[in-house]
C-alpha cells in the first residue's frame, strides 16, 4: 500500500511540475521563445509592469489566462507536442493581459476571461488547419479575433463594463512630439518592448529582453532593434505623441522583427534586411489599423503583427536556398537552426 502511495504521489508531482513548464513555456511562447526560464521572466515583467503601474489585476488575469488555455488543451486531447512547447497558452496569456486592460473588474469579466482564453486553443488548432496549405501559421492572431468578439459584445453587456475601452469615434487629428530627449528615447523603446503584453513598463521592457537573451541573443537583440527602428520611424513621419511615448508603434514591429530574423529564416545579413523591411512596414500597417479600428471603440491588439508578418512569410522568399519552405510552425523540426547548438553539431 505504501508503494502504492508513493508512486501515486510521484505520477502527481509529475503531473504538476509538467503543467507548470508547460505554462511557463507558453509565456515564453508569445515571442517564439520554448523556455521555461525565458516563460518565468516574463511573467516577472507583467507582475512588476502592473504592480508599478497600480494594476495588478493585469498580472493575475495573465495568470489565469495562461492556465486557462493550457488546461483546455489537455481537455480537449490536442496534440501533445504542442502542449509540451507551451503553444497552447501564448494566445491566453495575451486575453489576459487584454481583458484585465480593458474591462471592468466584475465576476461577469472573470468568467468571460477563462471563457475566451480557452476559446483560443481550439481557435488556434481551426485557424492553423485553415492556414495549412499556405504554410503559414496563426500567431497571436486567435488571441486578437476571440478577444475582439468578446471586447464588441461587452458593450451590449453591462455585465462586462467596458471602463477602459475608448469611446467608439471618428478619427480626428492628432497631435505629434515636438521634442525627444535621448532618456526619453530610451524609455519609450523600453515600453515597446513591453507593451507586447499590453504592460506600460520600461522596467518590464528590461526584463523581458533579458528573458529573450536567456533563450536567444539574437532573439533579444532584434527585439531592440524592432522596437527603436519602430519608434524612430514613428517620430519621422510624425505619428500621434500619446502613442509614440506608450510604446504603441513598436510592440507589433518587435514580433515581427523576432519572427522575420530569427524564427522562419536563420539570422544573416538576407534576413536582416527582410526583418528591417518588416519591421516598417508593421508600423504603417499599425497606423492604418488604429484608423479602422477607432469607429468600433476596439484596441488593434497584435493584428498588425500578424498581418505584416503574414505578407512577408506568403511570398515564400528563399532567403536561406531552402528548398521546401515551411512556415507553418517554428519546431525545430521544420526550423533546425532554432535547436540547441549542441543537437545542431551531433
Amino acid at each position: 500500500m505504501e508503494s502504492i502511495d508513493t508512486l501515486e504521489k510521484e505520477i502527481s508531482s509529475q503531473t504538476t511540475r509538467s503543467i507548470i513548464d508547460e505554462i511557463l513555456r507558453g509565456a515564453g511562447q508569445v515571442m517564439f521563445q520554448n523556455n521555461v526560464w525565458t516563460g518565468l521572466l516574463f511573467m516577472c515583467a507583467i507582475f512588476w509592469g502592473s504592480l508599478r503601474e497600480g494594476s495588478s489585476m493585469v498580472a493575475w488575469g495573465a495568470l489565469l489566462g495562461l492556465t486557462a488555455s493550457t488546461v483546455t488543451g489537455h481537455i480537449l486531447r490536442l496534440t501533445k507536442s504542442d502542449g509540451e512547447q507551451g503553444l497552447w497558452g501564448f494566445n491566453g496569456i495575451l486575453v489576459g493581459c487584454a481583458f484585465t486592460t480593458f474591462l471592468g473588474t466584475t465576476t461577469g469579466m472573470w468568467i468571460a476571461l477563462i471563457i475566451c482564453a480557452a476559446m483560443t486553443t481550439w481557435v488556434r488548432s481551426a485557424m492553423n488547419n485553415v492556414m495549412a496549405p499556405w504554410k503559414v501559421n496563426s500567431f497571436t492572431f486567435p488571441f486578437v479575433f476571440c478577444t475582439w468578439i468578446f471586447l464588441l459584445a461587452a458593450r451590449a453587456m453591462q455585465g462586462i463594463p467596458v471602463e477602459h475601452l475608448t469611446e467608439p469615434m471618428l478619427p480626428a487629428d492628432i497631435t505629434a512630439l515636438d521634442t525627444i530627449t535621448p532618456l526619453r528615447l530610451l524609455e519609450y523603446w523600453l515600453k515597446g518592448v513591453a507593451q507586447v503584453f499590453l504592460i506600460n513598463s520600461w522596467e518590464a521592457g528590461v526584463l523581458i529582453l533579458a528573458g529573450l537573451a536567456i533563450s536567444n541573443r539574437w532573439a533579444a537583440l532584434w527585439a531592440a532593434i524592432g522596437s527603436i527602428v519602430a519608434l524612430l520611424i514613428a517620430v519621422a513621419f510624425r505619428a500621434a505623441g500619446s502613442d509614440i511615448s506608450a510604446g504603441m508603434y513598436s510592440f507589433s514591429p518587435v514580433l515581427s522583427a523576432i519572427a522575420l530574423a530569427t524564427v522562419f529564416y536563420q539570422t544573416n545579413w538576407r534576413s536582416a534586411l527582410w526583418a528591417l523591411m518588416g519591421i516598417v512596414v508593421t508600423v504603417f500597417v499599425q497606423a492604418a489599423m488604429n484608423i479602422v479600428v477607432e469607429p468600433l471603440g476596439i484596441p488593434t491588439l497584435t493584428a498588425p503583427f500578424c498581418i505584416a508578418t503574414w505578407l512577408f512569410l506568403l511570398p515564400r522568399v528563399r532567403l536561406d536556398y531552402q528548398t521546401d519552405i515551411d512556415h507553418s510552425t517554428w519546431d525545430v523540426e521544420h526550423k533546425p537552426h532554432l535547436a540547441p547548438k549542441r543537437k545542431r553539431n551531433q
